[in-house]
């Protein structure tokens, strides 16, 4: 959550006719979006441009094909959730670089893929390709396992193949739970968009679509706040930051993850100067990491945003630039 003062002295029928003015500017403003509009759900073959740091995107393209299990954006999805995509990582537990190998499963798994003579947990160019082919190895080991086959795998990659061969399938471990289902929800956002000819693609144009989700945000203007609220029955018809993102963009039939990090790997990422109304806007702890992200609002032109701060407060307009501006995502790319 992010606490953002409003300003003072502003009164509530100014305020809400200055965000008016700003919406309707959305739909000049974002006529010069070009293209059609992208199925971020669908996940597929090819990653999404400027989804994955470019210096790494060869390799998980590449890679992410080695076997039926895999795709490119599933193996995107499992680095950025092992580390964010950072090379220099390591935990508590040991676990060593961008694909978070422990020292005896890479002293078994890991290979010398760029040929340079060294099998290095820390080289990129040796860590992505490991990955894959020990996701591919390990699939193979849980292949007779009940279940979803892909579950099965990624499940194997955190918990050990021998917890899922016990358990049938995704043991009972919450942690091997959550890192599942956190990467089968965010690898959508990493896949490139369907082909022009595709139904899907003449939908909305991304001017409209990105019209639609700022106008649907602005419906809910003065909505309490509810931390895991998406505006359903049992919220109250509340949200919090990242639900009314989700809603907003659902509205206009673009799926986003749910939680505000995963929302950042929902399309490429315009510089500040380059926002345009319907952008996301992120706020985080650390402005080198994004799984710090903590806060996410709707950008609507005029250097503000709509969206629902923190409990107590409403869903509101308020401005952007800040010392935890993170970055921006556009999701109708």
């Amino acid at each position: 959550m992010r606490r953002i003062a409003t300003a003072v002295g502003i009164g509530f029928g100014l305020l809400m006719a200055f965000v008016a003015l700003l919406v309707v500017g959305v739909y000049s403003a974002a006529s010069g979006l070009l293209g059609g509009l992208g199925d971020n759900a669908r996940p597929g073959g090819q990653l999404a441009r400027n989804a994955v740091p470019a210096e790494y995107a060869g390799l998980v393209q590449e890679w992410g094909s080695l076997c039926p299990t895999l795709t490119p954006a599933r193996l995107a999805a499992q680095l950025n959730q092992e580390s964010g995509f950072n090379p220099d990582a390591q935990s508590h537990a040991e676990a060593q670089g961008i694909a978070q190998f422990i020292p005896g499963t890479w002293a078994t798994h890991g290979f010398d893929a760029n040929g340079d003579g060294v099998a290095n947990v820390w080289d990129p160019a040796d860590a992505i390709p490991s990955a894959a082919r020990y996701d591919c190895t390990i699939a193979g080991y849980v292949e007779d396992v009940p279940g979803d086959p892909v579950d099965n795998m990624l499940a194997a990659y955190n918990a050990g193949s021998y917890a899922v061969i016990q358990y049938s399938g995704v043991p009972p471990y919450e942690e091997t739970q959550n890192y599942v289902r956190t990467i089968r929800e965010a690898e959508a956002s990493f896949a490139a968009p369907p082909p022009a000819d595709d139904p899907a693609q003449q939908q909305l144009s991304p001017s409209e679509a990105a019209a639609g989700a700022v106008n649907w945000a602005q419906e809910q203007l003065g909505t309490p706040y509810r931390w895991g609220g998406e505006g359903g029955p049992e919220d109250n018809g509340q949200f919090d930051c990242s639900g009314l993102t989700l809603k907003a963009y659902e509205h206009v039939g673009i799926q986003l993850p749910r939680v505000a990090n995963d929302q950042w790997t929902a399309g490429p990422h315009p510089d500040r100067d380059e926002l345009l109304p319907g952008d996301l806007v992120f706020f985080a702890t650390d402005l080198t990491d994004s799984r710090s992200i903590t806060h996410v609002g709707i950008y609507v032109g005029g250097g503000h945003m709509i969206n629902a701060p923190y409990t107590g407060a409403v869903v509101r307009f308020d401005p952007i630039d800040s010392a935890d501006y993170f970055g921006a995502t556009r999701p109708t790319a």
